[in-house]
């Protein structure tokens, strides 16, 4: 869960690398070209049909992640690395009530107080001295940032962590009847299918640099997924996700080297509230007697 972590966080910073020059949908493209050939190659040694059962709902969570996909990437383009990177960690909580509303699984006070948790964050990022005020002292103390984030950005990340718990949904209602690995390969697949027309519309011929960026946003993709595959087979989801939290202070790290930008104390603030949010979202409340009969 570590590695995967790092490898995400590097994947950031190839995408906040590329300066925006490139547009969003060429990044998309470059991520699912990259990954489709390591899926394929997968598959292939794993001797599987690629195709799968549930085609349309396969097809559907590949429209879906690769939507999360050009969000998240816009949002690092205008944000910076850490507030953005926070934001995201908001999809456990969206995955949470999403669950309960489409898979009717049980939602309680604690999934209540994770999502006020989670938007007081976002407060905390995209109005920093309201929020500021509304501590008293403790707000004083930490002090004001003087320009907010820009809503678009906020909004942007806030759509990625949406769809990506859409996506998450997704895939667990194809577990039941899916392979792991069909389920990565359509993800690609058809994100591909989808960014190959808008790079057609309005391509950029990237420099040798941004070549290496691309790669950099595919590769690190794919070890980081390989990473959270690992890790959740190896120790208990909520723990594994916990662990991967530390995705956060590794894109501070690289936002102040990398980009020289600030470690604001709001976005310290967000970060806690969403990693409590996050931490509600994943404990899971013990069954009733009547469940155990």
């Amino acid at each position: 869960m570590l590695s995967s972590a790092l490898s995400f966080s590097l994947m950031g910073v190839c995408v906040k690398a590329l300066g925006g020059r490139i547009p969003v949908g060429e990044v998309v493209l470059a991520r699912s070209a990259v990954s489709l050939v390591l899926s394929v190659a997968m598959l292939r040694q794993a001797g599987l049909n690629p195709w799968g059962e549930r085609r349309g709902l396969l097809v559907l969570r590949g429209v879906i992640g690769t939507g999360a996909l050009l969000c998240v990437f816009a949002a690092l383009a205008q944000l910076p690395l850490a507030p953005a990177t926070v934001l995201q960690y908001l999809q456990p909580t969206f995955t949470a009530v999403l669950a309960w509303l489409v898979l009717r699984e049980r939602i309680g006070l604690r999934m209540l107080l994770a999502a006020l948790l989670g938007w007081l964050a976002v407060l905390a990022l995209s109005n920093p001295n309201e929020l500021m005020a509304l501590l008293g002292p403790l707000g004083r103390w930490l002090g004001q940032r003087q320009q907010p984030l820009p809503w678009e950005g906020v909004l942007l990340a806030i759509a990625g962590a949406l769809l990506s718990a859409c996506a998450y949904v997704s895939v667990r209602a194809l577990g039941r009847t899916e392979h792991p690995l069909v389920i990565v390969f359509y993800f690609p697949l058809v994100g591909l299918v989808l960014t190959l027309p808008l790079v057609a519309l309005q391509p950029v011929w990237p420099t040798a640099w941004e070549v290496l960026a691309l790669v950099g946003v595919g590769l690190f993709t794919q070890l980081g997924q390989i990473g959270v595959t690992k890790g959740l087979l190896g120790m208990p989801a909520g723990r594994a996700t916990a662990m991967s939290y530390g995705q956060v202070p590794l894109a501070a790290l690289w936002g102040w080297w990398f980009f020289r930008e600030p470690l604001d104390p709001d976005t310290a603030v967000a970060a806690g509230l969403v990693l409590a949010a996050t931490l509600l979202s994943l404990r899971r409340s013990p069954p009733s007697r009547a469940a155990d009969r």
